[in-house]
C-alpha cells in the first residue's frame, strides 16, 4: 500500500511540475501585440531621456503603432513617477493609450540578459535607473525595453548596440536596430 502511495504522490509530483513549467514557458512566450504605447524614458540625464523618448515614437509611428513619448504628459523636470497616479493615466488613456513602454540602458556590455523580475508599472517607476546612453571608453550599450498593459508586466525585449564611439553614433544605431524590433513587438 505504501508502494501505490508513493506512485500516487510521484504521479502529483511530477503532474504539478509538468503544469508548472507548461505555465513559465507561456509567461516566457507571451506577445505585447503592441498598438499604442506611451514611451518612458528611465535614464540618468533629462538629454538622454527626451532622445530615447524621441526616436522611439517617431520609429513606432512610422510603423503605424500610436505612440506618445511622456515628456508630452508630464511637465519639463516632473518626477517619471507621476505616471503612475491615476489623473495622470486617465489623462494617457483619453488619448487611446492603454500600453506603457519603459526604456531604460541596463548595462555597458554584451552579456547582460533580459531581467528576471516582472515587476508592476509602479514599481518599475519606482526603480532607479542611472546610466546614461554613453559613456567615454566604452564600446557597446544595452537597452532594456519593457511593456505593461493596465499596469501589468506584458513582456520585455533587449537590443545591445555595440562598436560605438560617441553618443550620437549610440543613437544612430540604436535607431537602426529598434526599427527592425518593431514587427517583434506587434506580433
Amino acid at each position: 500500500m505504501t508502494n501505490k502511495n508513493n506512485k500516487k504522490h510521484m504521479n502529483l509530483i511530477l503532474s504539478l511540475l509538468f503544469v508548472g513549467l507548461s505555465l513559465l514557458s507561456f509567461s516566457q512566450k507571451n506577445k505585447v501585440k503592441l498598438k499604442n504605447a506611451l514611451i518612458v524614458g528611465q535614464l540618468e540625464k533629462g538629454d538622454d531621456r527626451y532622445s530615447i523618448e524621441i526616436a522611439v515614437t517617431e520609429i513606432l509611428n512610422e510603423a503605424g503603432v500610436k505612440a506618445i513619448p511622456s515628456l508630452n504628459i508630464l511637465k519639463t523636470g516632473s518626477d517619471i513617477k507621476l505616471l503612475a497616479n491615476d489623473s495622470v493615466q486617465k489623462i494617457v488613456a483619453s488619448k487611446g493609450i492603454d500600453t506603457y513602454m519603459t526604456v531604460s540602458v541596463r548595462g555597458y556590455d554584451k552579456h547582460f540578459k533580459l531581467a528576471q523580475n516582472h515587476d508592476n508599472f509602479t514599481t518599475a517607476l519606482n526603480t532607479g535607473h542611472l546610466f546614461s546612453i554613453y559613456r567615454d571608453e566604452l564600446v557597446t550599450v544595452s537597452f532594456e525595453f519593457t511593456f505593461y498593459r493596465e499596469g501589468q508586466f506584458m513582456g520585455t525585449d533587449i537590443i545591445k548596440v555595440g562598436n560605438v564611439s560617441s553618443r550620437e553614433q549610440v543613437l544612430k544605431r540604436f535607431k537602426k536596430k529598434a526599427a527592425k524590433r518593431v514587427k517583434k513587438w506587434m506580433k
